[in-house]
């Protein structure tokens, strides 16, 4: 593609060299620049893609798109300078790429919790109803039956629409997408069109990037504001926030509720561990999830499918086939009788959503032990509010690494104790050794109890100086159980 035609949607502010140049790709890592491809310098969080420039171009670019003009300038290399290159290279990939989302139904989910769920749960629907699917996500990414590895919740702009170009490439009618808040501030959802967004929720997370909460919402509220007129939104009138994320929408805005009158309205008619009685709309459906917040991202993934115009009957039909997403309430059952739950809850908001769902469908039978840690290098203010809620909502704590990455685990252990007071300590317990913290709560778990081992679910590593090491907490639990715990 000719330079002139892959800016045509950016803003330039000044041009060195001919833009009648042939660009074979566009790269913002310099490492991966391959013979004419053009060089976007981004100034990112970690690092500036200006002081790449030289790298970028010793690889073959033929091109540079940045911020600030190179003080030496390389023969038979056109640059191209704009106010943003963050902003850029979400155009100019989706230029790039053929505008790969004007051929397929994109719906973005975002909020706190449940965006992996509702997005991998879509997916699955729409495979079932029998149109080629992809998702884009947390754990994994597909392009229909085939998985495609994943880094991020969102990869960027340059990934995401080769990824987007080869699910149309290979047929695909519908995406869904996890829309994390990151990606919308950093622009790497620019030049996407959506058909569709979902909002789930919003509680405490990611403060180590977007420093208020504030921020955090106006990052999410960004992509509902940014939605076209003939798009649909559907929120959570659940959350607080539900009706603020859609106020400067010029989508079609629809609703979903447990506890109030909304377009898509739920409630639980029974709940256990097996499984939940759910009406929706006034019709009830039997499924194989657990707890009010699960019913909340079913009733979501059903209007969803609605909303796209699946029959309702079908749908419910769906719902009641779907599974759980690994590592989101996982539940395995030992042979001594207590059940253990791995979940990838790791805000206070979602810790506290899993445990009174353990609370309610427990009924006062059993004990609660609940295994806990944080991440490292992250938002250190939610340390002492996971340690409190995980503290206030079981008879035993026992307090483990996460992910310390190159913090010391015992300095964010002592961060989360700071949360409890001394009533609260004596009910806890401290195991850096994340292995070992999971055999003592099978060692203290009787029959009946059950066990939530928090914070990591689908993750299949553990993040140490730098280094992921094997690790996956139902492999834990799985060789614990054979050894007779």
């Amino acid at each position: 593609m000719k330079l002139q035609e892959l800016l045509k949607n950016v803003s330039v502010c000044e041009v060195i060299g001919d833009l009648n140049v042939d660009v074979t790709g566009v790269n913002i890592d310099s490492r991966l620049v391959k013979e004419g491809n053009l060089f976007i310098a981004v100034k990112g969080t970690q690092a500036d893609g200006h002081d790449y420039i030289s790298k970028a171009l010793g690889n073959g670019a033929s091109a540079v798109l940045c911020e600030v003009m190179p003080m030496e300038l390389s023969e038979n290399v056109t640059y191209v300078r704009v106010q943003n290159t963050e902003d850029c290279v979400g155009r100019v990939a989706t230029t790039f790429y053929g505008n790969p989302t004007s051929a397929l139904k994109l719906v973005g989910v975002t909020g706190t919790n449940g965006k992996t769920t509702v997005a991998t749960l879509l997916y699955n629907m729409f495979r079932h109803l029998g149109y080629k699917t992809g998702l884009i996500s947390t754990v994994c990414n597909y392009v229909d039956a085939t998985p495609v590895p994943t880094d991020h919740t969102t990869p960027d702009a340059i990934t995401l629409n080769a990824l987007l170009k080869r699910m149309v490439d290979e047929g695909c009618q519908y995406v869904f997408m996890e829309v994390s808040s990151h990606s919308v501030v950093q622009g790497r959802i620019v030049g996407l069109t959506f058909a569709g967004g979902i909002f789930t929720n919003l509680t405490r997370d990611h403060l180590d990037y977007h420093k208020t909460v504030e921020n955090y919402l106006r990052a999410k509220k960004k992509f509902f504001d940014n939605m076209p007129a003939d798009a649909f939104c559907l929120t959570n009138l659940d959350d607080r926030n539900g009706m603020v994320m859609m106020q400067n929408t010029k989508a079609h805005v629809y609703a979903y509720s447990l506890k109030h009158l909304a377009d898509f309205k739920g409630n639980v008619l029974e709940d256990s561990f097996e499984g939940m009685l759910l009406d929706i709309n006034n019709r009830e459906v039997s499924t194989q999830f657990v707890g009010s917040f699960n019913a909340s991202n079913l009733l979501a993934v059903y209007g969803t499918a609605c909303l796209l115009g699946m029959p309702p009957e079908e749908v419910l039909r769906i719902l009641s086939l779907l599974h759980p997403v690994v590592g989101r309430f996982d539940v395995l059952h030992s042979s001594k009788g207590y059940t253990a739950i791995v979940d990838y809850a790791h805000t206070p908001d979602a810790l506290s959503n899993v445990l009174n769902t353990i609370q309610e469908v427990l009924k006062g039978k059993g004990k609660v032990i609940t295994v806990i840690g944080a991440g490292g290098n992250r938002d250190k203010g939610k340390r002492p509010m996971m340690a409190l809620e995980a503290a206030k909502r079981s008879d035993k704590v026992i307090i483990t690494s996460d992910n310390p990455r190159f913090e010391n685990p015992q300095d964010i252990i002592n961060d989360m104790l700071a949360g409890l007071d001394t009533s609260q300590k004596g009910n806890v317990l401290v195991n850096a050794d994340r292995k070992e913290a999971i055999r003592m709560a099978c060692a203290l778990a009787q029959s009946q109890d059950v066990l939530l081992v928090a914070g990591k679910g689908h993750e299949t590593y553990q993040e140490i100086k730098g280094i992921k090491h094997h690790f996956d907490d139902k492999e834990v639990l799985k060789e614990i159980f054979k050894e007779g715990n």
